[in-house]
């Protein structure tokens, strides 16, 4: 079982951060963090590493919700999409599965919250373009 949800564009990388951040919104969800880890592990470690940044989406709503639910579940929020250049023009996009990331949490009121989450993230994945 996949963790995660993916697709594979052909584009320039900042452009499909803005696709994606673009999609997220129409989805209900907004990007409260933004990791650059090429630069990153630049900066830390001074290695090269590929075009890989990681958006921390929330939809405020389900968020809402799941902590209501459990409070804990802060330490899995937000919701990571992860875009990444794999080779020049060819850019990943995955975001978490939040049912199978929610698997080990043995509270039955965070399944509808978690299907609700996922669905919206796998609309965005296969808005994109």
């Amino acid at each position: 079982m996949d963790y995660y949800i993916a697709k594979t564009l052909r584009g320039d990388f900042d452009e499909v951060i803005v696709q994606v951040t673009e999609a997220l919104k129409q989805e209900g969800f907004g990007v409260l963090t933004t990791i650059d880890m090429k630069a990153t592990l630049k900066k830390k470690l001074d290695v090269d590493f590929h075009k890989y940044q990681i958006l921390g989406a929330c939809n405020p709503p389900n968020a809402y919700k799941a902590l209501v639910a459990e409070d804990k579940i802060g330490l899995m929020l937000p919701c990571n999409v992860i875009v990444q250049e794999k080779e020049a023009g060819q850019i990943e996009v995955a975001a978490v599965d939040p049912v199978v990331s929610m698997m080990g949490i043995q509270n039955d009121k965070l399944e509808p919250v978690a299907t609700a989450v996922r669905d919206g993230l796998r609309k965005v994945i296969e808005s994109l373009s």
